[in-house]
């Protein structure tokens, strides 16, 4: 793994003590840590060549649709900031359920949301999607199949995630919220500058990372070329944590579950962004998505990739992680 010059000369000018992640807990069991304020390089442009040779499996058309992520540019993050240090759970997300009355959309609007089924067949699909719904069967308590309290919870909506942010917020006296985009790569390079925070190599995912591998193949084995190699006990999500953490001791943001952020997308926002603490497009129809998921072939979990959807999307592949402000009062 390859650290920045500006994250090696933050952990060389600090004490020992101080370079060592600061965690926090909140009143739901939510484990957040100190992101420290500095400079990254945001984005790829990375040749369709080179990306072609690195992933030889995928159809190299796929490689011309990633205008998005360029071009490559330098952001500020000014101010540091707490990130959970895990994605928010089942049994956090029931426990915030049960102390503010709120009701998830995919219940309120009564059209559920997405799960496994291994009968379903993607082509009785429109969009050939590899999950059965909307149907009211599937939310956050069932995707499908069986989730601890310590997994990630899934089939949550941008407004779920702002929902928790905001009730996290009045009841604590802190600001909540979802990380912007810049925050959330930010906090994912932890100080490199490479595809992955694990290194280049799909195959370094392995260690850090629940993605679709040989495990999640055996239940889509039409899709077994873009499985990684090696098992990880885990077909589906795994309990936060299991796997090991970047530079800033964050788990897990590689696969598991896509993570909301705030960000609206725009293909050419990175071309007008501003330098320091970018917030994103001020207007837009869908939401910023980031990180991959236990069902992500290891070339959309890069760093750098971005997703999108629709603010009340809830799907069986996304959830969340949130921000808290350092010493910000509501």
């Amino acid at each position: 793994m390859k650290l920045s010059a500006a994250l090696l000369v933050l952990f060389a000018t600090l004490p020992a003590s101080a370079a060592e992640p600061k965690v926090i807990e909140n009143s739901l069991g939510m484990q957040f840590v100190r992101i420290p304020a500095g400079e990254f390089l945001m984005g790829s442009d990375e040749s369709p060549e080179s990306l072609a040779k690195a992933y030889p499996q995928y159809d190299p058309a796929r490689f011309l649709l990633l205008a998005d992520e360029a071009p490559v540019h330098k952001v500020r993050i000014t101010r540091p900031f707490y990130l959970g240090r895990h994605e928010v759970t089942v049994g956090q997300f029931r426990r915030f359920l049960q102390a503010s009355g709120y009701v998830p959309e995919s219940v309120a609007d009564g059209t559920g949301g997405y799960g496994y089924n291994p009968q379903y067949d993607p082509a009785e699909s429109e969009r050939g999607d590899a999950f059965e719904g909307r149907a009211p069967k599937y939310s956050w308590r069932n995707p499908g199949f069986t989730q601890g309290d310590d997994h990630p919870v899934v089939n949550v909506t941008w407004h779920d995630a702002v929902a928790l942010a905001a009730w996290l917020s009045k009841k604590e006296g802190r600001r909540y919220r979802l990380p912007t985009e810049a925050e959330w790569e930010y906090a994912c390079r932890a100080g490199t500058q490479t595809r992955y925070h694990s290194g280049d190599e799909p195959q370094s995912l392995g260690k850090v990372a629940n993605v679709f591998d040989a495990d999640a193949a055996t239940n889509w084995p039409h899709w077994a070329q873009y499985a990684l190699p090696g098992r990880d006990g885990y077909p589906f999500t795994a309990p936060v944590g299991r796997f090991a953490p970047n530079a800033f001791g964050l788990y897990d943001m590689h696969g598991n579950a896509w993570e909301w952020t705030a960000d609206y997308h725009d293909d050419n926002y990175y071309a007008h962004s501003p330098t320091a603490d970018p917030q994103g497009p001020a207007t837009g129809s869908v939401r910023v998505r980031r990180g991959g998921s236990w069902h992500t072939w290891a070339f959309y979990a890069r760093c750098s990739y971005r997703n999108w959807n629709t603010p009340e999307t809830r799907y069986t592949l996304v959830g969340m992680r949130l921000v808290r402000e350092v010493g910000a009062e509501r």
